[in-house]
């Protein structure tokens, strides 16, 4: 068995969304090719179109890993110490922290648009906002309407676009990001 058709038998789904993630954060997705990443990878770009219908689907798999992660840090907020407050004030901060430490990811999960690709209509993007939503619900005792956490969350998205681009991370934006965030916790609290 050559080292090519051995390598294609162990490729992994995993192999292929760590290889794409690194050319995705590269490049803009238009000039990503599946060629490209087969390439890296020592394989056929058939071998990757045996896990991956095309490049969307592959971008598809890539962003999901995106949302999953910042589900997972959102999710452990309400698991740290603390009052309700403090807890929702850590979930937005975090939610702001993702957005300016991963700016081309928060790119590609909520601002990337084409006429191939639309990830806020992707179940990974609808289930994050589903998850936000229990999360900030479950903090204040089910007594907040749901269009109400939906305007917090696209507050923290303008908040993130915003910035993204003119800071190179969090540290740069936290003081402004500290004094969005309480502001934000005020109108939360009026309910």
């Amino acid at each position: 068995m050559t080292a090519r058709k051995k390598l294609e038998n162990e490729l992994t789904k995993e192999m292929i969304i760590h290889e794409a993630h690194r050319h995705f954060i590269a490049h803009d997705y238009s000039k990503v090719s599946m060629r490209e990443i087969a390439k890296e990878l020592g394989c056929t770009h058939g071998a990757i179109y045996y896990h991956f219908k095309n490049k969307a689907d592959l971008f598809y798999a890539v962003v999901e890993h995106y949302f999953n992660e910042l589900n997972l840090i959102l999710s452990e907020c309400v698991f740290q110490e603390g009052n309700p407050t403090e807890k929702a004030r850590n979930v937005l901060i975090e939610f702001i922290k993702f957005g300016l430490d991963h700016q081309s990811q928060y790119n590609y999960m909520f601002m990337k648009q084409d006429e191939e690709i639309d990830p806020l209509r992707q179940n990974a993007s609808i289930e994050s906002l589903h998850q936000f939503t229990k999360t900030i619900q479950k903090l204040y005792n089910e007594q907040l309407p749901n269009e109400e956490i939906f305007y917090i969350f696209v507050s923290m998205h303008g908040f993130v676009s915003h910035y993204a681009g003119r800071v190179e991370n969090f540290e740069e934006a936290r003081e402004a990001a500290e004094r969005f965030t309480q502001y934000l916790i005020r109108a939360l609290e009026k309910y």
